[in-house]
């Protein structure tokens, strides 16, 4: 199977999980867009009664045009299930995301839902994190300052920039700053660094939050399970 359809057969599957009358979190980005195809499906031809909170402006205008009920973080008191995308995904299950800037918002859902899972292909699965830029959503005030802090820190820092050479805003309006790491050892003291760094509104190292991972593989869907794996581990 090529990339796409490693990617639709794991938006298949998560889609399963999803139980009638659940508040449900819709991830962003390639992966998801195939979830939540198959999700409309679902609703369309079971009539499936969930309430849809999404990440990203874009998704939200897919599940709406699939005819699902799309609301605000703000109305709900929880999420049930979130499943998201990611673009890193380490062997001891923290990740990387914001490749398509939504880091912000992904974070915002996911750590107001009971549970996350995460839908990959095979190529996003890696020994440590770093390979993949890590996003850091910055405001546009100072953003500069933030730019050249990273810079002397070492971190290779770029602003990213569309095909026109804009500078990317998220939907929120910020700018987002890549850091060009390689590898990050210590995950945990960096992501405690760009939280105390004053101009830095959310980083994309999501650590300790996913409950489930769904790998496509050529070989088959591979679902690894935290609790699972790391009392396996013990």
């Amino acid at each position: 199977m090529n990339q796409n359809e490693l990617k639709a057969s794991v938006g298949n599957e998560a889609a399963k999980y999803v139980e009638n009358d659940m508040i449900v979190g819709l991830g962003s980005g390639t992966t998801v867009s195939y979830m939540v195809d198959s999700l409309g499906k679902r609703v369309k031809s079971e009539g499936l009664n969930i309430v849809c909170i999404s990440t990203s402006n874009r998704t939200a205008d897919q599940a709406r045009c699939l005819g699902m009920n799309v609301t605000s973080i703000d109305k709900v008191g929880h999420v049930d299930l979130t499943i998201d995308g990611a673009d890193e995904i380490s062997s001891d299950l923290n990740g990387i995301k914001g490749g398509g800037a939504a880091l912000l918002w992904e974070k915002i859902v996911a750590t107001n839902s009971d549970r996350n899972m995460w839908i990959v292909d095979e190529s996003k699965i890696v020994d440590h994190l770093g390979a993949f830029p890590l996003p850091v959503e910055v405001i546009p005030f100072g953003s500069q300052h933030v730019f050249d802090k990273f810079k002397k820190m070492g971190f290779q820092p770029s602003f990213r920039t569309n095909v026109a050479s804009a500078l990317v805003k998220t939907d929120s309006n910020n700018l987002i700053i890549d850091l060009h790491l390689g590898k990050i050892s210590a995950p945990k003291e960096l992501a405690e660094l760009l939280n105390d760094t004053v101009g830095v509104v959310e980083h994309g190292l999501f650590l300790d939050v996913v409950d489930k991972v769904i790998v496509g593989k050529q070989d088959g869907i591979e679902t690894i399970d935290r609790i699972e794996k790391f009392a396996n581990a013990n």
